[in-house]
């Protein structure tokens, strides 16, 4: 069994826009809290079945007022709109850092489909 990856540094831009994570294996990933706040892994978005995904809209100027521990294993990110019910473990930040710019065009997909804005 492979280990997953270990953040080795979490750090929050002076802006409070992106969240910069830095993992054991070198990898380094720059989040911007518009994707992490429209992925967010709570219940709120993804709801409870595959079938109950939300798209938030209008997150565009979304920032991370606070980030705090949740054991070992996560955190959890305090959102300028006031969601902050998501828990980001290790596995879940390392997978948004891989996979940001297909997350981001699937998002902007969803939001034409939708007929909803990142601006409102």
């Amino acid at each position: 069994m492979t280990a997953q990856p270990w953040p080795t540094d979490i750090a929050l831009s002076p802006n409070k826009e992106i969240l910069t994570v830095t993992f054991d294996d070198g990898a380094v990933f720059a989040l911007n809290a518009e994707l992490l706040r429209v992925e967010s892994p709570s219940a709120e978005v993804q709801g409870h079945g595959a079938d109950q995904k939300i798209t938030p809209a209008g997150k565009r100027h979304v920032t991370i007022r606070g980030v705090e521990p949740v054991g070992h294993y996560a955190i959890r990110l305090n959102f300028s709109d006031g969601h902050d019910t998501g828990i980001f473990t290790w596995e879940t930040l390392y997978s948004y850092g891989t996979n940001a710019e297909a997350m981001m065009a699937d998002y902007l997909k969803r939001l034409e489909d939708d007929g909803f804005s990142r601006d409102g």
